[in-house]
């Protein structure tokens, strides 16, 4: 009686990714099923992708040569009961195409902090406070400011590929646990596929970098 098939998913590794003529195309040949018991490669792979997609949706709200009142909604303020978002706690709109307003009228006592917070924010703001208005001039489009944007989108990627370690860094310690149950040639196969997808999410992210910082100086 005929075994039934084993489902077998095929991972490309860089070498499969090259392109050009005579070029053979290797790939990691994985046992669907076995790699399941160990970790989720689709977890791990959803996990990278929302990497890219807090930097890209970073990048819309933060890093744009027109500063626009939703740029201010999540800036962190400390307050006493918490780290809570600047649009939590005053209500933010525009007063002009130079000028936001954030009426800090329902919670005053965190106006300094807010005050701080937007400061902080390295969105090359000043804000001034006048009562429990704050307003926030916004700055003008000058090669400085288009420079400190680029410098704001790189930290940003910085900590995104921080946050890309940690992804992988986690994947591969969950491996460590099935060394004992799992052939060591099996461990090594998934882990370099592991570290490819994240090598293949740090390019993208260079590349999202590399287009912002295009649009930014022109």
């Amino acid at each position: 009686m005929a075994s039934p098939a084993v489902p077998i998913r095929y991972f490309a590794t860089k070498k499969a990714k090259a392109k050009g003529k005579g070029q053979f195309q290797t790939r990691v040949n994985l046992n669907a099923a076995l790699v399941e018991d160990i970790i989720s490669l689709e977890e791990v792979d959803e996990e990278m992708k929302s990497v890219t997609e807090a930097l890209k949706d970073n990048f819309n709200k933060t890093v744009n040569i027109r500063t626009s009142p939703g740029s201010l909604d999540h800036i962190t303020v400390v307050t006493a009961d918490g780290k809570l978002a600047l649009n939590q706690i005053g209500q933010i709109s525009m007063k002009s195409p130079q000028l936001i307003l954030v009426n800090m009228a329902s919670f005053p006592e965190c106006t300094a902090a807010a005050i701080k917070a937007i400061r902080e924010s390295g969105m090359n703001l000043n804000p001034e406070v006048e009562g429990t208005l704050i307003r926030v001039p916004i700055p003008k489009v000058t090669r400085e400011h288009r420079e400190m944007l680029v410098k704001l989108a790189k930290q940003n990627t910085n900590k995104a590929k921080d946050s890309l370690r940690k992804v992988r860094t986690n994947a591969m310690n969950k491996l460590k646990k099935s060394k004992d149950k799992v052939s060591e040639d099996t461990i090594r196969l998934i882990e370099k596929q592991i570290s490819q997808m994240a090598d293949d999410t740090a390019a993208e992210l260079d590349r999202h970098l590399a287009a912002k910082t295009k649009e930014l100086l022109g």
